[in-house]
């Protein structure tokens, strides 16, 4: 199926009655839906500074939680056709004064014609019994996922869309939950992610490594700008959409298998990797962008396992646990990373979990 343009919408509300006039939504937004304006809402005059900003008008200060004067400049959504729903500017409102909703019944349309066709049987059932030996010889409690980035100008597979826009992070975490999904550009809430996967350009805030200076995650706009220099990035329009689904439950052809797991799970699946070979791994992890780059982009772009400790974004906006951790997987290591797992699970791992060199008491 082809994705027509059309795009979820998001209305704005914000309530006078608490809004203090902070300009953290002004800063904070990393598309610019926000000015903060001089007099009511409906005034559309000159644009002043913000207040609340440090000497060089970047860096936000905390302001007096008391409501707005008439005269005081106040936040308004100028921009608003260009919301992605991320909800970073309801995150950081102190007195929660914003409130975003969706449009109601906001399916994207598909035409009929040109669906790509559905998974074929044996693949299926390879991936099925790829599950089944990672989820008993490990003791996962979530299925693993499968995880497509389907090209641009590649018929789409006939797989639910979200109502609302999500994170790729929250995509990911819910199909290992058991859901389907597929998402593109417009399902996507985060710019960061959605542009490091290839489906946008990347805004001019998240480039310029401002946003994360404004979140307190770096010491300096120089630090800032050489991770976003360092992680990998997809050319902006290449993907379609990302797909994700239960292992046992794929609806396309898999690039990477994403595991979420405990941090001696993931050990024996790195032990795996290595079994037949005895290779030690170099991993690429920052708790940066860690769905998006470190499970899925690194696997997906260099041929190798990866892992990813999870980043802020990710554990803000899932219920992934504090004592879980991510393992990106390329498709084409699974039969050797499933085979020598096996082999595993025969004798090393029941003895190391059976604690066979603990000395007597």
């Amino acid at each position: 199926m082809t994705q027509r343009e059309d795009t979820v919408s998001y209305a704005l509300h914000i309530n006078d009655e608490l809004c203090t006039g902070c300009g953290l939504c002004e800063a904070f937004c990393p598309v610019n839906v926000f000015e903060m304006k001089q007099g009511d809402r409906g005034d559309r005059g000159t644009v002043p500074a913000s207040p609340w900003s440090d000497d060089a008008g970047t860096v936000p200060l905390s302001p007096p939680l008391s409501p707005l004067s008439p005269a005081c400049p106040r936040p308004v959504a100028v921009r608003e056709q260009d919301c992605w729903g991320c909800e970073t500017c309801v995150g950081q409102c102190p007195v929660h004064a914003i409130r975003i909703e969706a449009s109601a019944g906001a399916r994207a349309e598909q035409e009929a014609g040109d669906a790509a066709p559905p998974l074929d049987a044996d693949t299926r059932a390879l991936y099925a019994s790829w599950a089944q030996v990672l989820k008993e010889v490990l003791g996962l409690r979530w299925a693993p996922v499968a995880i497509s980035l389907i090209e641009a100008g590649s018929p789409l597979p006939d797989v639910p869309l979200p109502e609302e826009r999500l994170r790729f992070c929250q995509s990911l975490l819910a199909a290992r939950r058991g859901r389907a999904l597929m998402m593109p550009a417009n399902r996507h809430a985060c710019p960061d992610g959605t542009s490091i996967l290839g489906l946008t350009p990347m805004p001019e805030k998240l480039a310029s490594g401002e946003l994360y200076i404004l979140f307190n995650k770096l010491d300096s706009i120089e630090a800032a700008q050489r991770m976003v220099h360092e992680r990998p990035c997809l050319e902006p329009r290449s993907i379609a959409a990302t797909v994700v689904a239960p292992l046992d439950d794929a609806r396309c052809a898999a690039d990477v298998v994403a595991v979420v797991a405990q941090p001696e799970q993931v050990m024996w699946l790195s032990m795996a990797t290595s079994y037949y070979t005895g290779h030690r791994h170099d991993f690429h992890a920052s708790g940066y962008n860690a769905q998006c780059v470190e499970t899925t982009l690194i696997p997906y772009l260099s041929g190798n396992i990866n892992i990813s400790f999870g980043c802020y974004g990710c554990r803000a906006s899932t219920d992934i646990a504090d004592d879980l951790m991510m393992m990106g997987i390329p498709v084409a290591l699974m039969p050797d990373v499933v085979r020598g797992l096996a082999e595993l699970g025969k004798k090393a791992i029941p003895q190391s979990r059976a604690k066979i060199y603990l000395p007597p008491f």
